[in-house]
């Protein structure tokens, strides 16, 4: 480890004897820097976050070591590190004890679209996480950048995790993760965190709703029902401008032939070739299907979830039956 990131770990490790594993000083040297330098959106910054919260737990810090870690990473540490610092802490204070983070090997990268990649990753001990949950994502070649993403699945056998990424505008990370990420690369994921879509208990029948990658957490919960089949029936509406744009479109149709509760529902938004029924908005569709007694799951872009927030009321979903990401994006 050389550069700015070995001075770091050394200065720290002279102040503070053993207080932080060398492997790890690159990619808290990163992070700490994004937080200082800002720049990052509200669901990145507080990926960003529970990433760090997670190492101050792991590492063992506390308040006293505050000064030790700002002189090591800043020249002259303000107050500006001070109150970055204590998001630090709080963060730390809600969170239960862990590793900081899980590097993981990229086994498969498949460009599913021209910007959509399905990356199959292999943590190197197991991660736990449930279907619907959001974990923290980075890649060194943004270090210390941090991205909600959702896996697709639910735990396997080998422990391989599947996300689905759309390379967005503004949004490196995802940027990388589409168009340079290769197999046999690491990736860092940070402890899973609820999400706002997993199952609630009941054993109703559930709708839901997706609009492009925003697919992933709502197969993974199509994946939970299957292993644990509990005379619920599933309806997926999945949402695309055209069938080109149904990238998922084969493993659908095998999760379909494979369940007789499940219903997958295709809904174009702008292909003069679709059928009758499979014209309209995702939310759209939703409205029509929808019966008494589901719970309705969206996931998708911003502009589809403000959608879904104004119809399903409008439509007589109950309050406590809608069940919308409380962060990150889709």
């Amino acid at each position: 480890m050389t550069g700015e990131a070995g001075r770091f770990w050394v200065a720290v490790q002279d102040r503070c004897p053993g207080l932080l594993p060398e492997r790890d000083a690159p990619l808290l040297h990163a992070s700490l820097l994004r937080l200082l330098e800002g720049g990052d959106d509200r669901a990145g910054r507080l990926a960003l976050l529970r990433a760090l919260g997670c190492a101050y737990r792991s590492f063992g810090l506390r308040p006293w070591h505050a000064a030790a870690v700002g002189d090591a990473l800043l020249p002259a540490p303000g107050l500006r590190w001070w109150r970055a610092w204590r998001l630090i802490e709080r963060t730390a204070a809600r969170l239960a004890d862990g590793p900081a983070w899980w590097p993981v090997e990229v086994v498969d990268h498949d460009r599913a679209a021209d910007t959509i990649a399905i990356l199959t990753v292999r943590p190197w001990r197991r991660l736990a996480f449930r279907a619907g949950q959001a974990i923290p994502v980075s890649t060194p070649r943004r270090a210390g950048r941090w991205r909600w993403l959702s896996p697709a699945n639910v735990a396997r056998p080998d422990g391989t995790i599947e996300f689905h990424v759309r390379a967005v505008g503004s949004g490196s990370v995802s940027h990388s993760l589409v168009h340079e990420v290769r197999p046999g690369e690491l990736l860092h994921l940070g402890a899973p965190q609820d999400s706002g879509l997993e199952l609630v208990d009941g054993g109703d029948d559930l709708l839901l709703v997706a609009g492009g990658t925003g697919l992933a957490p709502l197969r993974a919960l199509t994946e939970q029902v299957a292993a644990a089949p509990d005379g619920r029936r599933v309806t997926l509406i999945v949402g695309a401008r055209a069938f080109a744009d149904l990238y998922d479109a084969i493993a659908l149709d095998k999760l379909q032939q494979a369940h007789d509760w499940l219903s997958v529902v295709p809904a174009f938004s702008d292909d003069p070739e679709a059928t009758p029924a499979e014209q309209g908005t995702a939310i759209a569709l939703a409205t029509y299907h929808h019966r008494p007694g589901q719970h309705v799951h969206v996931c998708g872009p911003p502009a589809m979830l403000a959608a879904a927030r104004r119809w399903l009321s409008l439509a007589g979903v109950p309050a406590d039956h809608q069940h919308l990401p409380t962060i990150g994006q889709r």
